[in-house]
């Protein structure tokens, strides 16, 4: 998935850094990050420095590939949820929540038994990392991690042609990583600022379906794009569909506030009225 902002526009200033295993890119209107002594620039620079702040910080703690991190010392039974930091049980609550919600096709438990929290800690990463962009008084950003997208504003703010303008989100075709499958609207005037991806084209290693992806068919799901009002609900809801099939799609599609689409193993698509209206 990709905004627009890496698609060439030139009202657009971008920074980018590695974590968590994918390219983190935070993408702020031309003139937008003001009063700073390092001017526009050293603004943007700042501010993607607090960002890529936001996301070390939950790596460190939540990484399995860090033997020295929390979640490593879990995993090896050095230490229990009980003995966990507040951090690691509150987002360990969450993951419950979200189990019980999508009746287990959402876990965080891997079928080896390993506690294992990367299915719900990007996105919270990325709406962490908006919190800390609003704190510093930036009102208009695009942040992408890894193919899940949260925005805030407009990418054409203070002018009146400006007022209400989105952000274009772009999904690739999970048969051709180079080709863009559909578009979708975030931010503006609209309620959804989030948009998430999981499935083969994306990073699917945290992904234990309760149904086979592979199911008889092609039934399954190679991939599920899902727009939301926030960066958290949008990337567990497209887990939970790929992990569900068919089910949990229209669990989903009817208990919460989104737009799908959704690409079966056979290539056939699904979508919602709002991704069906927002398809290029």
């Amino acid at each position: 998935m990709q905004p627009t902002s890496e698609l060439g526009s030139s009202a657009l200033k971008t920074r980018t850094f590695g974590s968590m295993g994918t390219i983190v890119s935070l993408a702020v209107p031309a003139g937008a990050v003001h009063g700073t002594a390092g001017g526009a620039d050293g603004g943007l620079d700042a501010a993607a420095a607090a960002v890529e702040r936001v996301f070390a910080g939950l790596d460190e703690t939540f990484s399995l590939y860090r033997p020295g991190s929390e979640a490593s010392r879990l995993a090896r039974g050095e230490t229990s949820l009980r003995q966990a930091s507040q951090l690691m049980r509150d987002r360990y609550a969450d993951a419950v929540s979200w189990r019980l919600l999508t009746e287990g096709a959402f876990s965080a438990e891997r079928p080896d038994g390993v506690l294992d929290l990367s299915g719900i800690i990007k996105g919270y990463a990325i709406q962490r990392s908006g919190d800390a962009l609003l704190a510093l008084g930036i009102e208009d950003w695009c942040l992408n991690a890894g193919g899940d997208v949260l925005v805030n504003g407009s990418p054409d703010p203070g002018t009146e042609t400006g007022t209400g303008a989105h952000w274009q989100a772009g999904i690739v075709d999970p048969q051709d990583r180079g080709t863009l499958m559909a578009g979708y609207a975030l931010g503006g005037s609209g309620t959804k600022r989030a948009l998430a991806t999981s499935g083969s084209a994306e990073r699917g290693d945290h992904i234990w379906g309760v149904r086979s992806r592979t199911e008889a068919g092609g039934a399954g799901f190679r991939q599920v794009s899902v727009a939301a009002a926030d960066i958290v609900t949008a990337d567990v809801l497209a887990t939970a569909i790929v992990a569900g099939g068919m089910p949990m799609l229209n669990r989903a599609a009817d208990g919460w506030d989104i737009e799908v689409l959704a690409v079966r193993n056979s290539g056939e698509l699904l979508a919602t009225p709002g991704f069906r209206a927002s398809r290029t």
